[in-house]
């Protein structure tokens, strides 16, 4: 359905739709429902097909349909289900069936369900595809045991994107399979993992035991490596590919805060630090503009590692230079008592943005990852040396 329409047609209809939106459900009153009208008309993922929150254009337009919402201060999926939003749903549209789109979608953007991401493991971090957790087939389940680590929002989440090996005598990629798990199901165990900005948003996973209809599986069995790279790629634009206004976010947080300094404070090195910071981001933000207006299809390529790998070192540098503007005042945190959050990635105070920028460069692939990607992938450079990959999984010598 992409495209059908031309660009400058699809604006218009989009604009309308917008409009016809703020008509028909008020911004300030109930969420659930406005986030409800808004995906009945296509205005969720408007790249999505008609009937799953989409419209069949251009994904550019969706940035408008934020900033035409954003001005009224209309609700978001995103601060509430970010992983279900920037990730899992586009998962499920692109390998769901048509049954679990129409399940799963729409209660996915409203937020009344939210999601979460069961990928890493304390074994296999970067090396996603070296993971041992196992799916087991009995009749028309799989059985699941193994555990999963840093998972955002487990303690929160109803549904789980889960990858698992189905496969052990086949090669790392090629024995995966990726499973849509109700995180209620009594087999799945969340345990908290406390962060060191006294946040607990994140969790490790236990699953013993637990059973997944094989109708909730998205792909092949054994395919699950193309899916997960369907969320691996979500994932990277989902966290630093947005188009976010000029001078926002943490640049936008430290002119704040460099404006609100006693006058000597302001140094000429620390302003010229400040420019340069502003220089860096301000970069960012184009080319992820420029990287969404290449995109003509809603799968992202691995371009996104630029913006994901650009984001996460800049804010570390970002919040390092805010430390540095507080002197002392940076030391001062508050309170280190454990929150278990509903929203992610959200910080009170420029220490615990500090604190919590950290993990930046860890989550949604490391830096290191990321560089490899675009080294591999973009510039065609000659890939590291695996010796693992054509080799069954069973063979492959593991580390613990």
């Amino acid at each position: 359905m992409e495209n059908k329409i031309s660009d400058s047609s699809a604006e218009k209809h989009v604009e309308k739709l917008v409009a016809q939106l703020l008509q028909e459900a008020d911004p300030k009153g109930n969420r659930i429902e406005f986030l409800g009208r808004q995906f009945d008309l296509g205005l969720a993922w408007v790249h999505f097909d008609e009937g799953c929150g989409g419209l069949g254009v251009s994904p550019k337009l969706q940035a408008k349909v934020s900033a035409s919402l954003g001005r009224v201060d209309a609700p978001s999926c995103w601060p509430r289900n970010p992983i279900g939003y920037g990730m899992c749903g586009p998962t499920v549209f692109t390998h769901g069936s048509d049954d679990q789109k129409k399940r799963y979608l729409r209660p996915l953007f409203t937020t009344e369900e939210i999601w979460c991401q069961l990928f890493s493991e304390p074994s296999a971090g970067s090396d996603v595809a070296g993971l041992t957790s196992k799916a087991i087939k009995d009749g028309d389940e799989w059985i699941v045991n193994g555990q999963k680590v840093w998972t955002t929002l487990a303690h929160v989440a109803r549904w789980g994107c889960l990858v698992t090996r189905t496969d052990p005598e086949a090669p790392k990629h090629k024995g995966l399979s990726y499973f849509v798990v109700d995180m209620t199901d009594p087999g799945v165990e969340v345990r908290p993992l406390r962060q060191m900005t006294g946040d607990a948003e994140f969790n490790e996973v236990y699953f013993t035991d637990a059973r997944i209809p094989d109708e909730e599986r998205l792909g092949d069995a054994g395919d699950g490596w193309r899916v997960a790279l369907t969320t691996l790629m979500n994932e990277r634009v989902a966290i630093g590919g947005t188009q976010a206004p000029r001078g926002s976010g943490a640049i936008g947080e430290a002119v704040q805060l460099w404006n609100g300094l006693d006058s000597h404070k302001k140094t000429v090195s620390a302003r010229d630090q400040l420019m340069k910071l502003w220089g860096k981001a301000e970069t960012a933000r184009l080319t992820n503009i420029r990287a969404g207006e290449n995109r003509v299809k809603g799968v992202p390529g691995p371009e996104g590692s630029t913006g994901k790998l650009a984001f996460a070192e800049n804010n570390k540098e970002i919040y390092a230079f805010m430390m540095q503007l507080l002197g002392a005042d940076g030391m001062l945190y508050g309170s280190y008592d454990v929150e278990r959050s509903s929203t992610s990635m959200s910080s009170k105070t420029p220490q615990q943005a500090f604190l919590r920028s950290r993990a930046n460069s860890i989550e949604g692939g490391t830096s290191e990852i990321m560089r490899n990607i675009l080294g591999e992938r973009v510039l065609g450079l000659p890939g590291d040396v695996r010796t693992d990959k054509k080799l069954p999984f069973n063979e492959v010598p593991q580390s613990i």
